[in-house]
């Protein structure tokens, strides 16, 4: 990848030492940085920025660094994110990796293993994005969905369920794509309002029971028997296809 000069990268870290280094010796190899010191500050600047690749820690205040990701996935697929985690466990890495990160690196790391790595997927990406319109969209949620006798079409926006043919807001799509992609596991109206509108703590789970009510309307025979959006008491909802 030429004209490094031209690539934006976003580091969402909050250790100021980490972050200004990061961004020290990412300028110095050409690259536009911005940094973020928390989950829900880089989310803001993911959306209003634009850039090109995505440098994120775990552990943030407020959103960590897995629901930012998840927040993420659900609107881009595409995006290279790469974690930087002082967490070396196998099954955080797993987790990193269900949710859609690109690459894992652990602290401490060697500086220019972790250039090579931004590098690589920046390649990529642009590689991916050059031969788009020759391949086939492997992501589930980016084109047909099915379940019951409901239709989702994710490129069109719209839905043939049980009122008709409908148009999803993106607010809608968002949350669908979340509950599908967790199908079957019990998702907290915490977690969701994390994941799905990038709030920390102390937020209104009213919004959320708002969304089911509606979804339950728009895909179940029965929205007052639910079987595809049930509630667990006091704990949140889970999302069951069949």
């Amino acid at each position: 990848m030429t004209q490094n000069e031209k690539k934006r990268i976003l580091v969402i870290e909050d250790e100021p030492h980490i972050a200004e280094g990061l961004k020290l010796n990412l300028s110095l190899q050409g690259y536009e940085v911005h940094i973020s010191g928390s989950g829900t500050a880089g989310l803001q600047e993911w959306k209003s920025w634009q850039p090109d690749l995505i440098v994120l820690d775990i552990m943030l205040p407020g959103i960590d660094g897995f629901s930012v990701l998840q927040n993420i996935r659900l609107e881009d697929d595409r995006i290279p994110i790469l974690i930087v985690s002082a967490k070396t466990a196998t099954q955080d890495k797993i987790k990193g990796l269900s949710y859609g990160v690109d690459d894992y690196l652990t602290k401490p790391f060697d500086l220019e293993e972790f250039l090579l790595r931004i590098e690589r997927l920046l390649a990529r990406a642009f590689r991916t994005t050059e031969t788009l319109n020759g391949g086939e969209d492997h992501h589930q949620l980016s084109g047909v969905y099915t379940f019951g006798n409901n239709r989702i079409d994710f490129k069109t926006a719209t839905a043939q369920c049980q009122v008709g043919k409908i148009n999803l807001t993106e607010q809608e799509i968002k949350l669908l794509k979340l509950f599908i992609s967790n199908k079957g596991k019990l998702l907290s109206r915490k977690k969701i309002l994390e994941i799905g509108w990038g709030y920390a703590g102390g937020s209104s789970t009213r919004t959320v029971d708002n969304f089911i009510v509606r979804f339950r309307k728009y895909f179940e025979e029965k929205p007052k028997k639910p079987v595809h959006f049930k509630s667990v008491r006091s704990m949140g909802y889970i999302f069951e296809p069949e």
